[in-house]
């Protein structure tokens, strides 16, 4: 902390990496083992995006996660809102990471329609909040918004065609 009441830099990035790098990780352990031959195996709606397109869809979101929650984690720390930011961030991040468990994890296409639903509110509340301390931050998370969106689609799809 400097001596207004801001946070360090360092700790604000490292804190910033933290929840994200966890939500991709458990990400990628629990759905690269399942991808062949459970995944492979579901029936897809016409749209689904190659296996190829997962990949650098998701590091450019993750990168501008942290770099959104970073310029949150940055303002004042008595800041009105800012607390109530902090914590739909780490709640969607931890979302994020629950639909992997919920949809391959558990081979249930169905518990990722339920997860992935919450995702997207909560996602909506945190842009919401972000919107009102920092219009960058909130405007860096609107490709994940995008993105869940379809995936929400394409999540009730599978589910829809592997009942």
């Amino acid at each position: 902390m400097d001596g207004e009441g801001h946070p360090n830099r360092w700790s604000a990035t490292a804190l910033a990496v933290l929840p994200v790098a966890a939500a991709a990780w458990i990400g990628n352990r629990v759905t690269l083992p399942n991808l062949v031959p459970w995944y492979e195996g579901l029936a897809k709606p016409w749209f689904n995006p190659p296996n190829v397109v997962f990949a650098p869809v998701w590091t450019l979101l993750y990168v501008l996660m942290i770099v959104a929650f970073r310029r949150i984690l940055l303002r004042p720390v008595g800041e009105p809102g800012r607390r109530a930011a902090i914590l739909a961030f780490l709640v969607q991040i931890a979302l994020n990471a629950g639909w992997s468990v919920a949809f391959f994890g558990f081979h249930s296409p169905l518990a990722g329609v339920i997860v992935i639903g919450w995702l997207l509110v909560a996602l909506a509340v945190t842009i919401r909040l972000f919107a009102a301390l920092d219009r960058v931050a909130a405007l860096l998370l609107v490709p994940s918004f995008a993105w869940i969106t379809f995936a929400t689609v394409l999540t009730v799809d599978v589910w829809t065609l592997n009942r």
